[in-house]
C-alpha cells in the first residue's frame, strides 16, 4: 500500500497584483478610467513533499515567502496557480474540513480571546472544533502540566505576559489533536526560559504524538534544536531541501581553531590558517577543513608556540545560512532525487 504524504505541492505559485499609482491629482482621475497592474511573484514554481510525523524547518529571509506558503495550506490564500494536498484536502476548497486537521500559532497574532480568562478560551475553542469532553480534559491537563500554566489559567489574557499568552497559544493550537500544526516565528520576543519551554513542548508533541509540524522562523537555533529537515526558499523559490547536516558539510568548509597560549606572543600566523579574532592570549584561527585535517593545524600551531589548551568550533546553522543569503546559493543546492527524497514524481 502506497502511503501519501501529508504535505504535498506542485508547482504552486501566488502573485499578487496591485494597481500601479500615478502621482498627482490627474493621476489619481486617469486612474479611475484606465488601470496599469503591477505584479509582485510570492511563491514560485514550489513543489514540496512532507510525511506525517515530520517536523521540518521552512526557513529563508524576510519576504522570501514562507507566510504565503503557510496561508495557501491553510486555506487562507487561494494560488495563482499549481496544485496542494493537505491530509489529502485540497485546503483553499475544503477550508472547514482542512481547519480540523490543522494547527496554528502565529508568533505576533493571537486566537485567544482578549477579555475572556484563558480557561474560557479553552472551552470556546474545544466547541468551535466539536472535540470531546474526554479528550478535551486529558489534553487540557497534560497541556497544564508540561506548559506549566496552572498558575495563570484564571486570568484574562490581556493581562498574561508574552511568554504566558504563546504557551497558551500553544495548548489551544493542540487541544484539538491537530494532525498538522504550522508553527510561524512562534518564539519571537520569548526570554530563554520561555523559548527552552516552547522547544520542549513542541517536540514532544511531535515525539509522542506523531504530530506533523512546519517551522517557520528567523530564529535558526529553534531549527537547528528541533528539526533534521529544513527547506530553505529564497525569492518564493525552493533552493535547498534536506538535512541540516548536508548542508553543513555543503557550505560550512570553514572551521575555527581556537588556541590559548602559554606565553604573550606579538604576533601568531599559521600557514593554511586566518587569524579572525585574539583576545589577550586566545587566538581564533579559521581554516579550511578541505585543505587539511584539525590534527595538522594544531601540529603546525604547536610546532611554533608554546600552547595550554585547544578546541575546534564547528561553523553553526546561522552562520552558513547568512553565507547562503549574503553570497547567493550554489547550482549543486538545487533540489535533486537525493536531496529531495519525498519530492513529488
Amino acid at each position: 500500500m502506497v502511503v501519501m504524504p501529508i504535505i504535498q505541492t506542485r508547482q504552486l505559485r501566488k502573485v499578487f497584483r496591485s494597481v500601479r499609482r500615478i502621482p498627482g491629482a490627474l493621476g489619481a482621475v486617469r486612474t479611475l478610467f484606465s488601470r496599469d497592474y503591477v505584479d509582485r511573484v510570492a511563491v514560485e514554481g514550489m513543489t514540496l513533499s512532507i510525511e506525517e510525523g515530520e517536523l521540518v524547518g521552512y526557513i529563508g529571509p524576510n519576504g522570501a515567502g514562507k507566510s504565503t506558503t503557510i496561508k495557501m495550506l491553510t486555506g487562507i490564500l487561494v494560488p495563482t496557480s499549481g496544485d496542494a494536498t493537505v491530509a489529502g484536502l485540497v485546503p483553499w476548497q475544503q477550508r472547514q474540513r482542512n481547519a480540523r486537521n490543522i494547527g496554528v500559532v502565529f508568533g505576533q497574532r493571537s486566537q485567544l480571546y482578549w477579555d475572556l480568562p484563558l480557561i474560557e478560551s479553552f472551552e470556546l475553542l474545544r466547541a468551535i472544533y466539536g472535540a470531546s469532553a474526554d479528550r478535551y480534559r486529558q489534553n487540557l491537563d497534560h497541556f497544564t502540566e508540561i506548559l506549566e500554566m496552572h498558575e495563570f489559567l484564571n486570568t484574562p489574557v490581556r493581562q498574561l505576559s508574552l511568554g504566558q499568552r504563546m504557551r497558551g497559544d500553544f495548548a489551544a493550537a493542540m487541544l484539538h489533536d491537530p494532525r498538522i500544526v504550522y508553527l510561524d516565528e512562534p518564539t519571537i520576543g520569548l526570554d530563554v526560559v520561555a523559548k527552552e519551554a516552547i522547544r520542549n513542548f513542541v517536540s514532544e508533541v511531535n515525539r509522542e504524538r506523531g504530530t506533523t509540524i512546519v517551522l517557520t522562523t528567523h530564529d535558526l537555533s529553534d531549527v537547528e534544536r528541533l528539526s533534521r529537515r529544513i527547506v530553505l526558499i529564497d525569492h518564493g523559490s525552493l533552493v535547498y531541501d534536506g538535512t541540516i547536516e548536508r548542508l553543513k558539510d555543503q557550505y560550512g568548509t570553514h572551521r575555527t581553531l581556537v588556541v590559548r597560549l602559554a606565553e604573550a606572543y606579538p604576533e601568531v600566523k599559521v600557514d593554511g590558517a586566518e587569524v579572525v579574532g585574539r583576545d589577550g592570549d586566545v587566538v581564533r584561527l579559521r581554516f579550511d577543513r578541505g585543505a587539511f585535517g584539525a590534527d595538522q593545524l594544531i601540529r603546525r600551531v604547536t610546532e611554533s608556540y608554546c600552547v595550554t589548551d585547544v578546541s575546534i568550533e564547528e561553523p553553526d546553522l546561522e552562520s552558513i545560512i547568512r553565507r547562503i543569503y549574503i553570497e547567493g546559493y550554489e547550482p549543486t543546492l538545487t533540489p535533486r532525487a537525493e536531496i529531495l527524497p519525498h519530492a513529488v514524481s
